[in-house]
């Protein structure tokens, strides 16, 4: 014989009591991936995990998310672990979760990437917001543990190379619980109060990534980027790299890197001020003697010849000018005499008075118009002859012309 039928919500609870009781179910660990991730307005976060062939829900409650140092996002491999839970109203079953570990990286690198592109992507890392540190600053402050080494090499190592600058010690927590927003509020204090402060170091000494951690939370990044006064990020060993250090103006590797990057070594500039000085004082000597081989060569006495050697050459170079412009207008004055003789001969041959000297005559008509041929007169005409001493009143009593003879 059957069980007696019991209501859905007697079943539920039933499965409810069977899942929580259950010793492997209370407390399990699933590996799968993070699909349809949803942030809840609560701040609760739903997603499925799932694996080639099946998904299961999931409940990540506020007060565990809290502890994540990183976001989850669809694709990621994570180890999920948590307890089975029935929710009886909708008879469904999910993981809730109080731990997550993501496969491959541990947390706290992947939460390390995950800030460090969040903030390059802000423009938090770009070297345009990089401040140039003072060359020779009078104050600087120190951000670090009051109790650590760090903060006693940086005192040392600033007061031997510089016993001129002033030291500000801003005691803070380096590590644990709070110690993120203390590192934050110092560097925001100090520039708030201590505006003759030139240069700051923030940092502490080496340590496990766990450790190192409060220098790579969001509050500290966000303080250096927002600080006026220029940062220097001192933080563990040379190989260690955390968010601040990509914040800061300048990187040092260590704590006493940082203090030597800060101030100047006043030996070291006392020692360069020296040589400067004597590379000054040679360059003055050789200057000097330079000039006083040159006062030398320009003694009155050789000053007095150089002028007289100019004067002469001078001399010689405007007699020879002259004689070049003589020679030149008697080569032009005597191919003008040649030219004007060429055009007087010619004007003599044209002249109609040398040819009446040779016994020749200009026969015109009583209008004075000359006559060249025969065919222009006839008997009767009265015409006129020039001679070289007068001229002759003629009538013309025949005509004959050169093929014969004619009588008018």
């Amino acid at each position: 014989m059957g069980l007696k039928p019991v209501t859905v919500s007697r079943l539920n609870a039933y499965m409810k009591r069977i899942l929580q009781s259950d010793p492997i179910l209370s407390n399990v660990s699933v590996i799968g991936e993070i699909s349809n991730l949803k942030y809840h307005s609560s701040g609760h976060v739903y997603f499925t995990l799932k694996d080639a062939t099946s998904k299961i829900n999931c409940f990540l409650p506020l007060e565990q998310r809290r502890h994540l140092r990183y976001e989850l996002d669809n694709g990621m491999e994570i180890t999920a672990s948590g307890f089975i839970y029935l929710y009886e109203r909708g008879g469904s079953y999910s993981l809730n979760i109080n731990n997550i570990e993501v496969a491959g990286l541990g947390d706290l690198q992947i939460a390390f990437q995950q800030l460090k592109d969040k903030l390059e992507r802000e423009g938090l890392f770009d070297p345009r917001f990089k401040k140039v540190l003072p060359p020779f600053p009078h104050k600087v402050a120190v951000v670090t543990s009051a109790t650590g080494a760090a903060v006693r090499d940086v005192i040392k190592i600033i007061t031997e190379r510089n016993s001129l600058v002033d030291i500000l010690v801003c005691p803070c927590l380096v590590q644990g619980p709070g110690a993120a927003m203390d590192i934050a509020r110092s560097i925001e204090a100090i520039n708030a109060s201590c505006p003759d402060v030139d240069v700051m170091i923030v940092g502490r000494g080496g340590g496990s990534m766990e450790e190192l951690w409060a220098f790579n939370e969001e509050v500290v990044a966000r303080a250096i980027f927002l600080s006026k006064i220029p940062v220097i990020s001192a933080v563990g060993h040379e190989t260690d790299f955390t968010i601040a250090d990509f914040t800061a103006d300048r990187r040092a590797e260590t704590p006493t890197a940082a203090a030597q990057m800060a101030v100047p070594d006043v030996s070291n500039m006392k020692l360069d001020m020296e040589e400067r000085k004597r590379q000054l004082n040679a360059g003055l000597q050789r200057t000097m003697r330079v000039a006083q081989l040159r006062l030398q060569q320009w003694s009155p006495q050789r000053m007095k010849e150089s002028l007289l050697t100019r004067v002469e050459r001078s001399r010689h170079r405007a007699e020879s000018s002259a004689q070049q412009l003589r020679m030149k207008m008697d080569q032009k004055l005597h191919g003008n005499e040649m030219r004007l003789a060429q055009l007087e001969r010619q004007l003599q041959l044209k002249n109609p008075f040398l040819i009446l000297e040779r016994g020749c005559g200009i026969v015109m008509d009583e209008n004075g118009t000359s006559i060249r041929s025969v065919s222009d007169t006839e008997p009767g005409q009265k015409i006129r002859v020039r001679l070289t001493d007068g001229t002759l009143y003629c009538d013309i009593t025949d005509v004959e012309s050169v093929e014969g003879r004619e009588n008018q």
